[in-house]
Order: structure tokens, then sequence, then C-alpha cells
């Protein structure tokens, strides 16, 4: 960590060397993520910034060792009268709790406060789906859209995977090049979110659409390549798919929230309303949490209250 803690006037000297420390180990032991690793270091310095000011005097182990559940919300208070989103919150806190274990360890704080404290709740932004009909609009019209033929052919094979398999734009994209050379092929393992793999149903129409585009592909593709290529034969970048898909969105008057990800979305939300049970669509996507592939339900439950209210009788009155 090249950051000058030296700058931290409102901590004392030794609790300042033990937040290094802490910094190193995260580095070099733990091997954080660098965006990770600057995130803590700005939350925990926030931190003792606010409680340098909270308690008037420096921040230090003796404060640390009696810091309080109080002190805490106080802290996520002030961030959020300032602006801090939720989820930023409770990274913020990731953070606290993470340094405050490792001087615990050293008997210079207690964690416990930290433990207890909890983080505003996370407002919960629903999937916004296309209907059955954009959606396939959308995979139809991929074909269309460009002049290039394969480059036309190659949008319109993301696009199937992305409705057809629920396929997260990164899993269509880290496919290698003989994914689905198998006309015969049923199943692909994809690996996804946190390394974890499934095995998806694969539709005869993903493998048709990746065989065509396959077919005007003037590049190699072989195992170790990838998939989908951009103009110039490099990995495709999910940029110019997104670009794409604005073209598509303007050709069929959809909304700014039908987007690539938005046919993952439209996948899940249709086969639950032909009756595709939870854990088997969460298996699908690929869902570490179960409560995560419930959203899905509150998707289907707006769906069907606007349909009632627009269409029964006592829902009009309403």
């Amino acid at each position: 960590m090249s950051r000058d803690d030296s700058i931290l006037t409102f901590a004392t000297p030794d609790l300042l060397a033990a937040r290094q420390a802490w910094l190193k180990n995260l580095a070099e032991e733990r091997r954080v993520a660098d965006l990770t690793l600057d995130a803590y270091e700005r939350d925990t310095r926030q931190f003792l910034a606010f409680l340098t000011q909270y308690h008037g005097q420096p921040a230090s182990f003796a404060i640390l060792t009696k810091l309080k559940p109080t002190d805490l919300r106080a802290f996520l208070a002030n961030r959020r009268k300032g602006g801090t989103a939720a989820r930023s919150l409770g990274r913020n806190l990731s953070g606290i709790r993470s340094l405050l274990k490792f001087l615990e360890r050293q008997g210079h704080a207690s964690s416990a406060a930290a433990t207890v404290a909890r983080t505003p709740k996370k407002k919960r932004s629903l999937p916004k789906p296309l209907s059955i009909d954009e959606a396939q609009q959308v995979v139809e019209l991929g074909e269309q859209i460009e002049e290039e033929g394969w480059i036309a052919a190659r949008n319109a094979a993301v696009l199937t995977l992305l409705y057809g398999l629920g396929l997260r734009i990164s899993e269509a994209l880290g496919l290698p090049g003989d994914a689905l050379s198998d006309p015969r092929q049923a199943t692909l393992r994809i690996t996804g979110k946190g390394g974890r793999t499934r095995i998806v149903p694969v539709l005869p129409a993903a493998v048709e659409a990746v065989a065509a585009y396959r077919k005007l592909c003037p590049y190699d593709l072989s195992a170790n390549t990838p998939l989908f290529r951009g103009a110039r034969g490099g990995k495709l970048n999910p940029g110019v798919l997104q670009r794409d898909m604005q073209r598509l969105r303007r050709a069929l008057g959809l909304p700014e929230s039908a987007t690539p990800h938005a046919l993952r979305h439209s996948f899940a939300t249709h086969l639950l309303s032909a009756g595709g049970d939870l854990r088997t669509i969460q298996e699908l996507l690929g869902h570490a949490s179960l409560s995560t592939t419930q959203l899905y339900t509150e998707v289907e439950t707006a769906r069907l209250m606007q349909i009632y209210d627009s269409a029964h009788p006592r829902g009009q009155a309403r």
C-alpha cells in the first residue's frame, strides 16, 4: 500500500502503524484485490477521522477497545447524511470490521460493536424483463440490423444464449471457440460468478444460432480461442454488444431498461410465469442464494397486479 498514513493526524501513531500493518496483511497475505484494498483504506481512514471528531481526541487503541454500537451507528448515519448509498455503507462496515478483528487479535481493540452493527437495508430494485414478444423481436432483429453478415450472426447468437439459456453477458463472451460445435449437444457447462459451475440445457435454436455464426465468422474458432469475436478478431467487448442493443432499442421502440442483461431477466421471468419452480430457476441462473431468484416472483406479482388493475372491474374501481 503506497498511501502515506502520515496524513492521518487524527489518530495516534501506534494506531496508524497497526492500521498500516493490517493493510499490508490484506495485500500480501490475503491477496485482496487492489480495488477492495483501496476501498478499505479509504473507509477506515474516514472512520478514524469521524471518531476523532466524535470523541474530541485522536482515535486510539483505548477508544477502539471501548467502541460501542452507538459509535458505529453514528458513523453510518453521518455517512448516510453525506449521501452515501446503503451498498457503500455495507462496504464501509466490512472494512471497519476487518480492521477491528485484526487489532483484536493483538489485544488492541474490540470487534463486538462492529459485529452487532447493521447497515440500512438496501432498496432492492426489481429486474426489468422484456415481454415474450419483445425478447423474440430482439433476437430476430439482431440478425438484420448489421451490415456485416457475420457480425449480425454473432449478435443473434449471443442474444439467443442470453435469452435462451439465461446466461450472463460475461458467461456468453467467455465461452471457448469450440463451444456448441456439436449439433447434438443438449447441455452446456457454464462457469459463473465465484467460480461456481452449473449445467444448463441447450435449446436447438441456440445451437443453430451459434452454427450460423460459426459458418460466417472469418476467424479461427478453436478450443483455445474465444467463441465470440470483435470486428478485428479479438474477444468481443461487452460494450460493443451494449451499443448494438441500443440500436435495437431504437428500432423496436423499447425502453432504456431493454439491455442485454434484461434478456437474462426475461429468461427467468418467462420460465416462472410458465410454471417453473424457483429452485430450478436458481440452478439455471447460477444464483448462490435463493433470495436473489425470489426477486422474479415480485416481478411476476407486479405484472399480475397490473393486469388485474387494467382488466378486472373491481381493479378499475380502485
